[in-house]
């Protein structure tokens, strides 16, 4: 199944994207896609719907992030070796763990807003985990068991703030709208093998990341059993696993970052594909 949220931010309906290409409404079988739909009884559950049978969305309505409530948004650094090469720094003999704020966590085509003073800001296309069941200190032999599916995370990144702003990466992490997620949560049993999907990045029409999540240095069911030995994943929490190489830091002979009026397309094979433009900084109601 592909999960997915659609309306306008906050109003979010629950939906999932038939085989026609239409989204279809579940508001009639479940509130919302929060962790607790995302176990394995109620995805077995949602899973037996004849999606003829639910009602069609007209048009093409927004997307939000297809899981409600994230209660930990957990990412994974330089778990590419090729993408560690290019930012100078040696491969890490264990997964490097860092948070992104739930606060950032945005739809797939929502608009990135630089950071206020952003001069380094960067892209990065990700594959997501979704836990679907609590995990601690899980057995990697079981921990896919534990994962309700998988999404396209773009785990946007302020350089300067991450690495030359006192240390501790999450301050160029989790600003707002740094985490777009979706376009929709693809359940487990419709992805094989994780390790085999392939990933792309373009600004304005370029391609800047071409990879695969088969040269991840740990393995998505390596990083579940490694992850839940520091903390417990409860479901609805994300791990974003790293990036491939060529982000805008790692460009050669000079640095490329974002600026207003960029546009960033990406997409993994089976879990959909992303869009967003770029734009400056700008009050919002809530940053008032």
């Amino acid at each position: 199944m592909k999960l997915l949220r659609y309306g306008a931010p906050g109003r979010e309906k629950p939906g999932l994207l038939a085989g026609d290409g239409r989204i279809r409404d579940l508001s009639g079988q479940i509130a919302d896609i929060t962790g607790e739909v995302l176990s394995p009884s109620s995805l077995a559950t949602l899973a037996k719907l004849d999606p003829d049978s639910l009602p069609a969305v007209d048009g093409t309505p927004r997307l939000g992030v297809p899981v409600a409530n994230v209660g930990k948004f957990i990412a994974i650094g330089l778990n590419f070796a090729d993408h560690a090469a290019e930012s100078n720094l040696p491969i890490p003999k264990e997964p490097v763990i860092f948070t992104k704020a739930t606060s950032s966590l945005t739809g797939p085509s929502d608009r990135v807003m630089l950071p206020r003073d952003s001069v380094k800001s960067d892209w990065e296309v990700e594959f997501g985990l979704v836990i679907g069941r609590r995990a601690a200190y899980v057995e990697e032999a079981q921990a896919l068991d534990y994962v309700a599916g998988y999404c396209v995370v773009n785990d946007v990144s302020e350089r300067e703030y991450q690495i030359e702003r006192g240390g501790t990466w999450d301050k160029g992490k989790g600003c707002d709208t740094f985490g777009p997620v979706g376009p929709w949560l693809v359940t487990r049993d419709e992805i094989p093998d994780p390790q085999q999907l392939g990933m792309w990045l373009d600004v304005n029409g370029r391609r800047m990341q071409t990879g695969n999540t088969k040269t991840m240095i740990f393995g998505a069911a390596v990083l579940v059993s490694y992850v839940s030995r520091f903390m417990t994943l409860l479901p609805g929490d994300i791990i974003t696993t790293g990036t491939p190489p060529g982000v805008g830091l790692g460009m050669k002979p000079s640095p490329v970052f974002l600026k207003p009026g960029d546009v960033m397309t990406l997409g993994i094979d089976g879990l959909g594909e992303q869009r967003q433009e770029v734009i400056a900084w700008q009050r919002t109601q809530d940053a008032a």
